[in-house]
C-alpha cells in the first residue's frame, strides 16, 4: 500500500492578528507546520504534500529543508478545493491522508487506524466527542450507528447542533475514489466553499463503507486560530515533554513552569528548577542540577554539573562536576573541563578552561586558553579586541591572577606565575615569577577634600 499525505496550510489565520502566516507561529520553539510534517514522516509515506497559500514564500523559506512537495492554492476556495490541487500528483493506487498545518499535536498512533481502514477500500474520518462542540462540523449517524454525513456548524439545524460528536477534519481515503468525489463537489453552502466533508455523503451514496477512528485525547485535534489557543497548546505540549522527562528519572520543581524548545536529553537523578528554558539541542548528564530562571541553548553538560540561578549557557560544552553561576554567561565555543568553577557575573566567550580552574567573580574571559588549577581574581578581564581583530590570551597551569587585572592580548602567562592585583599585563609573563605593574603607594599629609562653593 502506498501512502500520500496532504497537509493543508494555506489559511490566512486572520484571528492571529499577525503578519506571520499562522502555520509559522511557534509551538515549543518550532513552527506549527513543522510538527505536523514530523508526524507525517513518522508514518513513512511515499510522499508528503503541503498546500500553501497566504504568505507562501515565507512558509516555503522557513521550512525549505523539509522533505515535502509544495503545492500552491492560489485561490482559497475551501478544503475540498485545496486537496484537489494535489490529486494530479498522486498515484491512483495510493491511500491519501489529509492533515492540517495548524493542528500540531496529532500523533501517528491516532492516525494509523485510519490508514488501515482506507487501505481496505473504505473512507475513514477521525472524530472526537467534546463537551462544547461549538465551531466544529457534526457527525451524523444512522439509527444503527453508521456514519452517514457531516454537517458544518453554519449549515446545521437546531437538533444537529446538539450533537457532541464532531468531525476533526482528518480523513483517509483511496486515491481513486477520492479523486472522483472531489470532482463532484459544489459550493452551495453558507460559506460558498468546496467542503471536503461533503465526500462523506457521496461515499454513502456510492455504497462505500465510511468508518471512523476516535481521538482519545481531544488535545490532539485542537487547532490554532488565535493566540489564546496557541498558548493553551503550548502548555499541553510542554506538559507532555515534562512527563517524558520525569518518567526517565528527572525531577522538575514544577512541570507547569518548564520550557523545552528543541531536543533535550537528560540523565537520571537530574533536577530542573522553575522557569528554565532549553533551546536547540541540549544534553544533560546524570545528577545535573539547574537552578531557576536559566537559559541553556545547544549545550552539553556532563555528570554532576550544578548551574545556579539566572545563568545563560549558549553553544558550549561543560565538563563533569563544574559549578556555574549564579548570573553567569557562558557564550559560544566555550569548553570547560571537569571541576571548573565559573561564579557570579562572570562571562566566558570562545575559551578553553582546563580542569579545576576557578573564575569566581565579576570577570570577562574571552578568546582564552586557560590551563589547569588556575585562579582568576575578581574583576579580571582579557582585553581580546583591539578595535579591529580578536587576539588570544594563553594562560598556563597553576597560575594565580590577582583581582582587577587586565590581560592585554596577545599575551602568554607561564605555568605557576603569579600576577599581583591591579596589574595591567602587556607583555608575556614568565613562569613561576611574580609580575605586577602598580604605581608606588603614597599618602599626602594635610590634604583636604574639595568642598562645594557657597552661592
Amino acid at each position: 500500500m502506498r501512502l500520500s499525505v496532504i497537509i493543508l496550510a494555506a489559511g490566512q489565520g486572520t484571528r492571529m492578528r499577525s503578519l506571520l502566516p499562522k502555520v509559522l507561529h511557534r509551538l515549543g520553539g518550532r513552527p506549527l507546520l513543522a510538527h505536523v510534517i514530523d508526524t507525517a514522516r513518522e508514518l513513512k509515506p511515499d510522499s508528503v504534500h503541503v498546500v500553501y497559500g497566504h504568505g507562501g514564500d515565507q512558509v516555503r523559506e522557513a521550512l525549505a529543508d523539509s522533505p515535502v512537495e509544495w503545492v500552491e492554492q492560489a485561490d482559497q476556495l475551501g478544503t475540498g478545493h485545496a486537496v484537489d490541487q494535489v490529486m494530479p500528483r498522486i498515484a491512483g493506487d495510493s491511500v491519501v491522508l489529509v492533515l492540517y498545518g495548524d493542528v500540531p499535536l496529532i500523533t501517528a498512533a491516532t492516525l494509523a487506524p485510519m490508514i488501515k481502514q482506507a487501505g481496505r477500500g473504505k473512507l475513514s474520518v477521525l472524530t472526537a466527542k467534546l463537551d462544547n462542540p461549538s465551531g466544529y462540523g457534526r457527525i451524523i449517524r444512522s439509527a444503527n450507528g453508521k456514519l452517514v454525513d457531516i454537517v458544518e456548524q453554519k449549515d446545521a439545524g437546531t437538533e444537529q447542533l446538539r450533537i457532541r460528536e464532531i468531525n476533526t477534519g482528518f480523513l483517509a481515503a483511496p486515491a481513486g475514489l477520492l479523486r472522483g468525489w472531489l470532482q463532484k463537489l459544489d459550493n452551495r453552502n453558507a460559506q460558498g466553499e468546496y467542503y471536503l466533508t461533503d465526500i462523506v455523503g457521496m461515499a454513502v451514496d456510492d455504497d462505500v463503507p465510511v468508518e471512523s477512528a476516535t481521538a482519545a485525547d481531544t488535545d490532539e485535534i485542537l487547532g490554532v486560530n488565535d493566540r489564546v489557543q496557541l498558548a493553551h497548546l503550548e502548555r499541553v505540549y510542554q506538559r507532555r515533554l515534562a512527563e517524558v522527562l520525569m518518567r526517565a528519572g528527572v525531577s522538575l520543581a514544577d512541570p507547569a513552569r518548564f520550557d523545552q524548545r528543541g531536543e533535550l536529553e537528560a540523565g537520571s537523578d537530574s533536577f530542573i528548577d522553575v522557569n528554565v528554558v532549553f533551546e536547540g539541542e541540549v544534553r544533560l548528564g546524570e545528577r545535573v542540577r539547574i537552578g531557576p530562571n536559566c537559559v541553556i541553548r545547544n549545550a552539553t553538560l556532563g555528570d554532576d554539573v550544578e548551574v545556579f540561578a539566572s545563568t545563560v549557557i549558549d553553544d558550549a560544552r561543560i565538563g563533569n562536576a563544574c559549578r556555574i553561576g549564579p548570573f553567569a554567561r557562558i557564550r559560544p565555543e566555550t569548553e570547560l573541563a571537569e571541576r571548573v568553577h565559573v561564579g557570579n557575573f562572570v562571562e566566558v566567550k570562545k575559551s578553553r578552561v582546563a580542569a579545576g580552574s576557578k573564575i569566581n567573580h565579576l570577570s570577562y574571559i574571552g578568546d582564552t586558553r586557560m590551563g589547569a588549577g588556575v585562579n582568576i581574581g575578581a574583576g579580571t578581564i582579557t582585553c581580546n579586541y583591539d578595535g579591529a581583530n580578536k587576539h588570544v590570551t594563553d594562560i598556563g597551569d597553576d597560575v594565580f591572577v590577582g583581582s582587577d587585572t587586565q590581560l592585554v592580548a596577545p599575551v602568554k602567562v607561564g605555568d605557576g606565575a603569579t600576577i599581583g592585583a591591579g596589574t595591567t599585563v602587556t607583555r608575556d609573563v614568565p613562569a613561576g615569577q611574580l609580575t605586577l605593574s602598580r604605581c608606588a603607594q603614597k599618602s599626602i599629609e594635610g590634604w583636604s577634600r574639595p568642598v562645594k562653593k557657597k552661592p
